[in-house]
């Protein structure tokens, strides 16, 4: 189903972010006077790291596309995996685009910004391109996108998380020590039309 005029497109170079998602990681191991423990897992070989830093990054970017509201497409290298490109849907608002054999994230997102455009499906919406790689910051540029870092994304994801949290907190219960100041509004006038020999207003 195509986006809503307004609604953005995030396209969002995986592996870049999860790199620098670990080196914030680290950073603060290491601000905290702590052995840095976390293994990078564009570095580890391990193919288990890279799923779970995989699977940590879409779970935060789910939620995020939902908040903002936003199209968001995760763009993830085919490294040396003799299989052809392919798409798999997660949530309405969010999408994993796996590019061709011995085809780059890189080449996946200045393929999709030059055709952005002139794909009638996206008219009207913005395209936003995450990555700190400086020549996909030129290239989304030059193609008329807007280009964050990949650091602006994760603090976006954080910042968004919290205001999430804030908005869906449940609400204090009432000070009030009776029953009746729980009930609600309907409730409470029954209750009230009762005690005073009132008739019952059943509209």
């Amino acid at each position: 189903m195509p986006p809503s005029r307004k609604q953005a497109v995030l396209l969002v170079d995986g592996y870049n972010v999860i790199g620098a998602w670990t080196d914030i990681h680290d950073s603060l191991r290491q601000a905290d006077n702590r052995r840095p423990t976390k293994i990078n897992p564009l570095q580890s070989g391990s193919k288990a790291d890279l799923e779970a830093a995989r699977s940590k990054l879409v779970e935060a970017l789910i939620n995020y596309s939902a908040f903002e509201d936003y199209q968001t497409k995760i763009v993830f290298d085919a490294y040396s995996r003799d299989v052809p490109a392919y798409c798999e849907a997660i949530t309405p608002n969010l999408s994993i685009h796996y590019s061709d054999f011995l085809e780059t994230a890189d080449t996946y997102i200045e393929k999709f910004c030059a055709a952005f455009r002139h794909d009638l499906q996206y008219s009207a919406s913005r395209l936003i391109v995450a990555t700190s790689d400086r020549a996909q910051q030129l290239t989304a540029i030059g193609f008329g996108a807007e280009w964050i870092s990949s650091l602006q994304l994760i603090s976006d994801v954080d910042f968004s998380a919290k205001r999430s949290k804030r908005r869906h907190r449940p609400q204090k219960q009432s000070s009030g020590r009776f029953l009746v100041n729980s009930l609600d509004a309907k409730v409470q006038a029954r209750l009230s039309a009762l005690r005073h020999g009132l008739p019952l207003d059943d509209t």
